[in-house]
């Protein structure tokens, strides 16, 4: 049975994907289910496809309901058959990846329909009737709609268009696959198939995730596939990198310190951002004579960097071969990528924080971002950054492109309070309070000397591994704060973990205030 590359529980209920691209059935229907395949395949925007999950109800509001209504054990397999029949109507012939899957007890049908490489498809009217009548069908919001008018010919040009980051590397071999960094993904989202991952040989794998495919005989990895699971990915796409550049003079002086960061698009971006973190964030504390509470602020708040970060990663261009850029003085810190935003977005929406693409450039790339958490979704970065920058007090970041959208600038003023007199001159000290969150916070008064993950896990009281790795473990590694003590071996027996001089830094600040 074919098991899922995602956590089905965040599946269902709309925690790494989209409710648009989440359709829920209670039963068997076959005309509306072919269509909504379809119009999944035809991933108009570029979304990355969907699901539909057949068993499971959902309230007026399109929330799941539980338990679900699930499907008997007897129609399993008469849908499983009457399934393949009505996907051989879609023209040009399509079909999704099936799993049954059990939840609270009732057995579900998830098909997953990934966007197509043959767009634009079509599915009839009707399954059954004799005389078909075939229609072009796509996702507008969380409704299967016909194409028609200029959207249907807006269809019609995407013919043989498949973005980027979803085509097959010809340049590239299966062995180019990491079978380890694809399990440790899999293990890091709780999927069940990394269960049966170790077992299975890399093509196989690829194929179930979807980062290959090709014929039997002449498999190709996919572009994404190489971008997230290959230790080197700039060998096949040069410029995949970060380049973190601190300018002690400000940007117009003749001295800078420049860190270039490379590798899986996931590792390269949390290792940058906990760069940036440990090493260019300071928190300054005001203290006010007319009151005991002082006010604390950072000069560049970190969710701020880390939605900027995340954002150039997952829309620039891996066709281009420039890096993208991260420039920090004392007074800002600006992120440059390649190329800039869709025409149809208007700067001036994006200093409003309305800015809604309507077409995705990588539509693989931000399931992924998704799946671990790196991204919350479909254009909830730029109001993030709006929102954090004016909640630590700071200037309102300001956004640039140039007219002919070759490249993207987003700009990050710090905050007025970290003058240049406070911050060193060469680089600023890693002995600064990290930003935590209230979990991280808790395992890291819970760590003495050097433990074992079942060790904090009791220690804290939690019983669910899976929640205790999301929100507390990986968190306070991804945060520089706690470390491995076996780095390159992270799932040996004899793994423990230890505070880092951050993480001690962190609770010597905690233990002064109190």
């Amino acid at each position: 049975m074919t098991k899922l590359p995602i956590n089905l529980n965040d599946l269902l209920r709309q925690r790494t994907v989209e409710g648009e691209r989440i359709e829920y059935k209670t039963g068997w229907n076959p005309d509306a289910i072919v269509r909504t395949l379809c119009a999944y395949a035809n991933d108009f925007e570029n979304l990355g496809g969907g699901y539909v999950v057949i068993g499971q109800d959902c309230d007026a509001n399109g929330q799941p309901v539980f338990p679900p209504v699930g499907v008997a054990d007897n129609q399993l397999d008469k849908i499983q058959q009457e399934l393949l029949a009505t996907c051989q109507s879609i023209q040009p012939p399509y079909f999704p990846v099936l799993s049954i899957e059990e939840v609270e007890g009732r057995k579900l049908i998830v098909l997953w329909a990934p966007g197509g490489q043959n767009r634009p498809y079509k599915a009839p009217e009707s399954v059954n009737a004799k005389k078909k009548v075939w229609r072009h069908y796509i996702r507008r919001y969380s409704s299967t709609v016909e194409a028609k008018g200029e959207t249907e010919q807006g269809l019609l040009s995407l013919a043989a268009k498949v973005p980027f980051d979803d085509r097959f590397n010809q340049r590239a071999s299966m062995d180019d696959l990491s079978k380890p960094l694809m399990q440790a993904f899999l293990q890091e989202v709780g999927s069940a198939l990394a269960d049966d991952a170790s077992g299975m040989p890399v093509e196989a794998l690829a194929r179930q995730m979807n980062v290959a495919g090709g014929p039997s005989e002449s498999p190709w990895p996919k572009n994404v596939g190489l971008l997230f699971f290959n230790d080197t990915p700039e060998r096949f796409f040069p410029g995949v990198q970060i380049d973190v550049l601190w300018f002690p003079e400000g940007a117009g002086g003749d001295r800078f310190d420049e860190k270039i960061f490379k590798g899986p698009l996931a590792r390269m971006t949390r290792e940058a951002l906990s760069y940036i973190q440990r090493n260019y964030l300071r928190e300054t504390v005001i203290k006010h004579p007319d009151r005991a509470e002082a006010t604390r602020v950072w000069n560049f708040p970190y969710a701020a960097i880390e939605e900027a970060l995340v954002n150039a990663v997952y829309h620039r261009s891996y066709e281009e071969r420039e890096p993208i850029e991260v420039r920090i003085s004392h007074d800002e810190l600006v992120i440059l990528s390649f190329p800039g935003p869709d025409r149809s977005i208007r700067l001036e929406d994006f200093q409003a924080g309305r800015a809604v693409s309507r077409r995705y450039r990588n539509r693989r790339i931000g399931e992924f971002l998704k799946e671990l958490d790196l991204t919350e979704g479909r254009s909830t970065g730029i109001p993030k950054i709006l929102k954090v920058m004016a909640a630590n007090g700071s200037p309102a970041p300001l956004f640039a492109t140039d007219d002919d959208r070759l490249s993207f600038v987003i700009r990050l003023p710090a905050h007025p309070a970290a003058t240049a007199e406070n911050v060193p001159t060469q680089q600023v000290t890693p002995q600064v309070t990290p930003q935590v969150t209230p979990q991280v916070g808790m395992l890291l008064w819970q760590v003495s000397g050097e433990m074992t993950r079942q060790a904090i896990q009791e220690a804290l009281e939690l019983s669910d591994r899976e929640h205790f790795r999301k929100t507390y473990l990986v968190p306070a590694l991804e945060q520089g704060v706690i470390e491995m003590t076996l780095p390159d071996k992270p799932k040996s027996r004899s793994q423990r973990y230890r505070l880092t001089e951050t993480g001690q830094h962190w609770l010597e600040q905690q233990k002064s205030k109190n």
